[in-house]
């Protein structure tokens, strides 16, 4: 991946925000998890987030539990990388991963740190802008053509919940690995998508 250093600043205006947001703030999330119908039977069983250090550097951390006990502990590691400020990326994430989130940790009886931050969310400037153009506005057409991101061997989203219940009852880590690897693209395509929006005039 190389999209490029950030200016200090990003235009927003494709989110229709009125200032821009400095790059340090921004927070790219994305979790795998046990289902995607939703609901509070439904955990993340990983949670991967990438931001920009002061220098420009793109960093990537991932958090996974191979135990339902280690779940309060993921929450707890990832609400230290929340500050006050902070301005979350996702696509989709509005919708599926935020509320989600906010279930576990009322589940946990802890308090939700993504509660009150802000979000900009890039599903919804890419259908604006190319809902009529392509044939649909999931991430990994928006990679595709944006990018030029063409996904190998990757594992789908729909196949991560049994690879990692796979690996709970001790089969191979090999699909767990991919589904880490699915995340990591993830994250590495929000921020091109990102960086590409706030390049457009809107």
């Amino acid at each position: 991946m190389d999209w490029g250093s950030p200016e200090p600043l990003i235009d927003t205006t494709f989110a229709r925000w009125a200032e821009p947001v400095a790059h340090r703030r921004l927070l790219h999330f994305d979790t795998e998890t046990t289902g995607l119908a939703g609901g509070t039977g439904t955990r993340a069983w990983m949670i991967g987030a990438a931001d920009w250090l002061p220098d420009g550097r793109f960093r990537v951390r991932q958090l996974t539990i191979t135990t339902i006990a280690a779940e309060i502990a993921m929450l707890r590691v990832f609400a230290t990388w929340l500050q006050p400020d902070t301005v979350l990326v996702s696509y989709n994430g509005k919708c599926y991963d935020a509320p989600l989130l906010a279930t576990r940790y009322r589940l946990t009886r802890m308090p939700n740190p993504l509660s009150g931050l802000g979000h900009l969310d890039l599903l919804h400037p890419v259908r604006r802008r190319w809902k009529t153009v392509w044939q649909n506005c999931r991430l990994a057409t928006a990679e595709r053509e944006l990018l030029g991101v063409i996904r190998e061997d990757d594992l789908p989203g729909s196949e991560a919940p049994t690879a990692w219940l796979s690996y709970l009852r001790g089969g191979s880590a090999l699909n767990l690995r991919r589904v880490l690897a699915h995340n990591l693209q993830d994250l590495r395509s929000l921020a091109g998508v990102l960086l590409h929006l706030a390049q457009l005039i809107w």
